[in-house]
């Protein structure tokens, strides 16, 4: 099994595609802290990103994408010392998918934003450094330029279900985009996340997250990595953070967790399905690590439910 594809179906991920935004001249436009994580991509011409909290801004030309995995305000602009513009009004004004600021066209920029549930920002998003920019001339960037074109063919040109293409495609350039992440820089993330670029952890991780409910000790993950049991332990918690077990604790709890937002079974059967041969057992593990017992857990779920 793919951990990336598993986390992923696990949080529901979807994408919103926004407005696009034209703008000339002097602009600035400031974004409220996004809910979930943010890309744009220049099309044409090109800007300045300022995100609150980083110590640059950075240069974005012709082509370049990024994508901002924190709740931080952000700042676009052509100019530092241009009038600064909230994108609320700007964008509740577009008109054919288009906003405008500033005068003129020099530039236009494409963009959305990822949803990935409640423990989205958790399971992936603490694991990414707050920008990740992916400049055109990137030789490994065409696969991000090909989904960035089909989305803008769809915006541009719409056809029947042309919304749902483009999120369809934005899902795949988040992929992407984490992909080339992991290869261009995988120093700078963290966690099981992290592991997926390394040669001892990703067989570990591909293993566990294969057979979830197996019984593995420490010697079995090993050994579907191809390498001692110290050599392992020592590795994995280098690289994610926890030792495999805790981890392999920690993904069947995630999967339990999802399993009663989904779905009304006991937690028995929960238990059994994820690796744990008792109720009782589930119970414990699940309160470590959550800080609530399975039934409290889906009161809230259902509390939550009824109030939203």
């Amino acid at each position: 099994m793919d951990p990336l594809e598993d986390v992923l179906a696990l949080l529901g991920a979807t994408s919103h595609v926004s407005a696009g935004l034209v703008a000339g001249g002097r602009w600035a436009v400031r974004f409220d802290p996004p809910a979930g994580a943010k890309f744009n991509a220049i099309r044409r011409g090109r800007c300045f990103l300022r995100v609150d909290g980083e110590p640059e801004p950075i240069d974005l030309a012709e082509g370049d994408c990024y994508l901002l995995t924190r709740p931080v305000a952000y700042t676009l602009f052509s100019d530092p010392d241009a009038p600064v513009q909230p994108a609320y009004p700007i964008f509740a004004a577009a008109a054919d998918g288009v906003a405008h600021a500033g005068d003129g066209d020099d530039m236009f920029l494409i963009g959305g934003a990822f949803s990935l549930g409640d423990r989205g920002r958790s399971l992936l998003l603490d694991s990414l450094p707050p920008i990740i920019h992916v400049p055109a001339d990137t030789p490994a960037a065409a696969t991000v330029r090909w989904a960035l074109d089909e989305i803008d063919a769809e915006l541009r040109q719409p056809q029947l279900g042309s919304r749902l293409v483009a999120e369809h495609l934005a899902l795949v350039l988040l992929i992407q985009v984490l992909r080339l992440h992991l290869a261009r820089d995988p120093q700078h993330t963290s966690g099981w996340l992290a592991g997926l670029a390394d040669p001892v952890v990703a067989p570990a991780l591909r293993a566990m997250h294969g057979r979830p409910a197996q019984s593995w000790t420490v010697d079995e993950i090993a050994r579907a990595a191809s390498v001692s049991r110290s050599t392992l332990a020592a590795r994995f918690r280098q690289v994610v953070g926890v030792g495999p077990l805790e981890y392999l604790t920690r993904w069947r709890i995630e999967l339990a967790a999802d399993r009663i937002r989904r779905g009304s079974d006991t937690v028995a059967t929960i238990a059994l399905a994820v690796g744990y041969g008792s109720e009782s057992a589930l119970s414990v593990a699940f309160k470590r690590v959550t800080g609530v017992s399975p039934r409290a857990y889906r009161g809230q779920v259902a509390g939550s439910t009824r109030t939203g």
